[in-house]
């Protein structure tokens, strides 16, 4: 059988590295500042006075995750991210199972970011924001978007690193003012207090399903890591940086949310009581400040300034989640397009565009498949919360295979370089060498399959729509497979060594080139066991 071992494949295959520091913190930031824009409404209507501590127990969670990314994307510098690691670690079936879940976690990212974008963008045209006007400009907001990831990753860089550097600012700005100058102790006390008189563990558990929606990001830092200069010292500074954004914006916005506004006024069914005796423009734009621009609804009750960051907000948070959208078109595309080299998917999403050299089929294909997901979401009766329940499941499945790997590579890829590592190792000492296992790992994987057993008891559409297209994906890759003579249950050979090295000097890292050849002379020598007396030493390579 032919090695199918991969790498920088020529000129046909080859993706440019155009993505600098601040770039890569910012393609993770496209997602973590535009989630708080969708999920804050989400989270708290569920979850009401435990809002805060779901975000914080998701927060929890994704801090081991982001960890492990960090070290997995030093390590593999690679596109395709939690899918490429699964598959290094656990083999071809694992890893197509982690690449087909992701896939289903970015597309619906592209359609619901989409949707929540139109939304605060139609804070100034509140009669478009109802079906069909929303559907048809959700779409034409992804059609855009793949034209920008068409022309390259360069252009769609910069657009994250100008608004991103906006928002940053805004964000603290409103965080600022609303905690010193909006936030009521008494009225905080009274509606966290009253949850927990009234406690509903049911609630809590949608709620801190849901606020997974809050914690992404790190997947879109490492599905570029192709394309972004000496990957290995750049990903984990932004990637650390990141997880501290991550946690500051989300659990600070909970809890200010909880301190101004009741939670009922993000319920639905709250606004559609409200919507009685009102007009269909005046119940739409009620409609719009509640369930699908929270941010909008909480900047209106700070004092003196709410009437001028209500427009600021609402163009943030328009730019800001188009942005996110963005990043799941250009991240499922490259997911695609590991996996078709890898012969996990079929080769034609290989195809790299000759003058943009992006993946032009793989745009096309997946950003036309969340198109399908915006217009069959929007024939339910909450679309927001469908596409919200769908995307927590896919994300539960990759997270949690992503541990898994990490914690079989920490055995059997032990020659790799590590620039950094998870923390709080514990020692365990074999005969013939002794390895490291990270305990926060360990917590990560438990933390995991709880949220997963979360999204199973809660979320009806997510337990039914994830696992349906888990199993169409395995209907693509035995297809696949077979009609390529393949293996369907064992893994190709693949020299990982040969990839890593050009890799490593693909991107400017020799050093680190340098120091895999020799742990793997030394893993050499070590096999062959020591030379008989009177032997030759071997030669150097």
């Amino acid at each position: 059988m032919a090695d199918a071992s991969v790498g920088p494949a020529g000129s046909s295959t080859e993706l440019r590295r155009a993505v600098g520091p601040w770039g890569s913190y910012t393609w993770g930031y496209a997602d973590v500042g535009a989630d708080i824009y969708v999920a804050l409404g989400l989270v708290i209507a569920t979850a009401a006075g435990s809002a805060n501590i779901a975000f914080l127990f998701a927060g929890m969670i994704y801090a081991t995750i982001g960890l492990a990314y960090t070290e997995l994307a030093a390590m593999y510098p690679l596109a395709g991210g939690g899918q490429f690691w699964v598959m290094r670690g656990l083999g071809d079936v694992f890893g197509f199972t982690a690449g087909w879940s992701v896939l289903l976690a970015f597309t619906v990212d592209i359609a619901l970011f989409a949707y929540i974008s139109v939304s605060y963008l139609d804070r100034f045209f509140p009669q478009w924001n109802h079906a069909p006007y929303i559907i048809y400009q959700g779409i034409a907001m992804v059609i855009l978007l793949l034209i920008l990831n068409t022309v390259g990753v360069r252009e769609s860089s910069r657009l994250n690193e100008m608004v991103g550097a906006i928002d940053i600012a805004a964000e603290s700005i409103l965080i600022f003012i609303g905690f010193f100058f909006a936030f009521m102790p008494d009225f905080y006390w009274h509606q966290v207090t009253f949850f927990w008189g009234h406690f509903d563990g049911t609630k809590l558990m949608f709620g801190t399903s849901l606020a997974i929606i809050s914690f992404v990001g790190l997947e879109s830092i490492s599905q570029a890591a192709q394309e972004t200069e000496r990957p290995t010292t750049i990903i984990p500074r932004t990637s650390l940086a990141l997880i501290l954004t991550i946690l500051a914006y989300a659990i600070g916005l909970s809890n200010l949310a909880l301190g101004v506004v009741p939670w009922e006024s993000y319920d639905p069914s709250t606004t559609n009581v409200a919507c009685q005796g009102l007009g269909p423009s005046a119940c739409s734009a009620l409609h719009l400040q509640h369930e699908n621009a929270p941010m909008l609804w909480l900047a209106q009750h700070l004092p003196v300034i709410g009437a001028y960051m209500v427009p600021i907000i609402a163009v943030l948070g328009t730019i800001l989640l188009m942005i996110s959208s963005n990043s799941g078109v250009y991240g499922s595309s490259r997911i695609v397009y590991s996996m078709a080299h890898n012969d996990l998917m079929p080769k034609i999403f290989t195809y790299v565009h000759p003058k943009f050299k992006t993946p032009i089929v793989a745009l096309f294909v997946f950003a036309g498949i969340a198109v399908l997901e915006f217009i069959a979401a929007g024939l339910t009766s909450n679309a927001l919360e469908t596409l919200a329940q769908m995307y927590a499941f896919s994300a539960a499945v990759n997270y949690l295979l992503v541990f898994i790997a990490l914690l079989r590579l920490r055995f059997t890829d032990t020659d790799t370089p590590r620039t950094f590592r998870m923390p709080w190792n514990v020692a365990i000492r074999r005969p013939q060498r002794t390895y490291d296992v990270p305990i926060s790992g360990v917590i990560g994987v438990l933390f995991l399959l709880a949220v997963l057993v979360m999204v199973v008891i809660t979320n009806a559409i997510g337990r039914v729509a994830g696992p349906l297209w888990v199993v169409a994906g395995f209907v693509v890759y035995y297809t696949y497979r077979r009609y390529r003579h393949l293996p369907v249950l064992q893994s190709l050979p693949r020299d990982w060594s040969r990839m890593q090295i050009e890799v490593y000097e693909e991107s400017g890292e020799t050093g680190l080139a340098d120091e895999y050849r020799d742990a793997l002379r030394r893993a050499e020598r070590k096999q062959k066991g020591p030379r008989p007396p009177g032997s030759a030493p071997p030669p150097r390579s």
